[in-house]
């Protein structure tokens, strides 16, 4: 496909969403990834493979700003790091669209309303095919269509879990997932959380968006793709050329639109590494490019009763957001509680280095294993940046507060339950799964690199569509509300740019 009319660079969550919601419009689209798909392989469901050897992990070092180097969880493929999420597509709270104030700070409000924004949420939940419930989380904010399947059922253990957490009138509540469970336990009986999807089990942005997108003869998917730098035009208001290395090859493409999807640290990277006239990359008026960026700050806990065995194959099937909104010091926010896939001792190996095997096993047996999150505020000083060909990461990480909170209550729930262990560990920068927040979107070009519809207030052509775009984290995982946004989006380029 020759100079096609628009290219999207990356086919994760956000690239793949956006080429659907383009699909039958007549434009001619090239994507391109820089990955290749993923093989089906028996390293797929083999714990020790990905979570001790790291067989899927990529060869590439970041550093963090002072010159510790470090191989990022960031992965190239097909489908981008959904190819590993956890399939929670879960919406931000209505709360969420407003500005909150938290131990850390204030968090911004969006542009735009979650009223406007529902709609949306509505279309990427059928994208995806969402199996979830309404009724039972009090945070729930208003639906305008239900669930079209029912939520993935509770295993026995986790069913009494469920059980002892209303027991202390709580409410938790069925994870939304994007996962076929009947499908995916035909292809090993394993969790799908960080597990690689290789085959149909799991609706990632592959599996979904992209295999739609694809059905249109005029989009069109190159892989092996990597873009090195884009090219402004010679007045500065447009981008006029993209850069990227195939095969070794050095090869350039002039689109009528960019859509940049690379997901929000390389989003950044390629925006900085653009050369421009004042050597600070492209879009960057603001001088906003590469800041903000926020990660989530989340802990593993695990609640052990020696006594019972947790035999649960997948378990993640549940939440609980009673503390959500409030619950701290004052009434302030803390997080969003819910299942960690099923851990074995292989996993726990892999972070505990000089236990013994037996001990690994027996303690990941008899635990129910939850995973705590809260909001990582935004800072322009926590920010992605690049020295030469390095990627730097200077994550200033904020809120704790509130994970120390939801640590706390969240032990003493478990404890009352009947779990005398509770054990917890919080994940680290190798981890940046829900990356998001370095080339925002806002209503002010002096402050934000984006307009609300994601295009760049700098270059008239060019469109950010991934977590980058995202003005706060919350406290819940990012992928559903790119999907959203990336639907708004593209209906806005064909009534914007392709009407005509």
């Amino acid at each position: 496909m020759i100079n096609p009319d628009i290219v999207i660079i990356g086919s994760g969550i956000g690239g793949a969403t956006i080429a659907s919601g383009l699909a039958g419009s007549g434009a001619s689209i090239l994507m391109l990834e820089r990955g290749e798909p993923l093989p089906a392989t028996p390293h797929a469901r083999d714990t020790r493979s990905i979570f001790v050897d790291g067989h899927y992990r990529p060869k590439e070092m970041w550093r963090e700003a002072g010159g510790a180097a470090f191989n990022p969880g960031n992965y190239y493929y097909v489908g981008g790091n959904s190819k590993f999420y956890g399939a929670v597509l879960i919406r931000y709270r209505e709360q969420d669209f407003a500005a909150m104030e938290h131990f850390g700070g204030v968090s911004p409000a969006w542009p735009f309303s979650y009223e406007e924004f529902e709609p949306w949420y509505s279309k990427a939940e059928q994208l995806f095919r969402v199996r979830g419930t309404l009724g039972e989380d009090p945070t729930e904010p208003f639906h305008s269509i239900p669930y079209a399947y029912k939520p993935v059922p509770d295993e026995a253990p986790i069913a009494r879990a469920r059980a002892e957490l209303k027991g202390l009138g709580l409410h938790p509540a069925s994870l939304p997932l994007g996962v076929d469970i009947d499908t995916w336990l035909k292809d090993g009986k394993t969790g799908w959380d960080a597990f690689p999807n290789s085959g149909q089990g799991k609706v990632d942005a592959q599996t979904g968006p992209l295999t739609a997108a694809l059905t249109d003869p005029n989009i069109k998917l190159e892989t092996g793709a990597y873009v090195e730098y884009l090219e402004a035009s010679a007045d500065g208001k447009a981008i006029a050329a993209i850069h990227y290395r195939q095969n070794g090859a050095l090869k350039k493409l002039t689109p009528k639109l960019v859509i940049l999807s690379a997901g929000a640290v390389n989003s950044a990277v390629i925006l900085l590494r653009s050369p421009s006239p004042g050597g600070k990359g492209l879009a960057n008026r603001s001088d906003q490019v590469g800041r903000n960026f926020m990660n989530h700050n989340s802990s593993a806990m695990l609640a052990i009763d020696p006594r019972r065995r947790n035999d649960a194959v997948y378990q993640k099937t549940l939440m609980l957001n009673d503390y959500y909104l409030s619950g701290g010091k004052g009434g302030k926010p803390l997080g969003n509680v819910q299942l960690l896939g099923k851990i074995d001792g292989n996993i726990l190996s892999a972070n505990v280095k000089f236990a013994p095997k037996f001990a690994l096993d027996f303690m990941a047996g008899h635990a129910v294993d939850w995973y705590l999150m809260c909001e990582d505020l935004p800072d322009p000083e926590s920010r992605i940046m690049v020295d030469g060909k390095d990627i730097v990461m200077q994550w200033r990480r904020s809120n704790m507060q509130s994970l120390d909170g939801l640590t706390k209550v969240m032990r003493e729930n478990f404890r009352a339950c009947g779990y005398p262990i509770v054990l917890s560990r919080p994940f680290d920068k190798r981890t940046p799964s829900h990356q998001c927040g370095t080339v925002k979107m806002g209503d002010d070009p002096a402050t934000s690199p984006l307009d609300p519809f994601c295009r760049s207030f700098d270059h008239r052509n060019l469109f950010v569509v991934d977590g980058g775009f995202l003005p706060n984290s919350a406290a819940v995982n990012p992928a559903l509300s790119i999907a959203a946004q990336a639907l708004r989006v593209a209906e806005h380029i064909r009534k914007s740019e392709l009407s005509a």
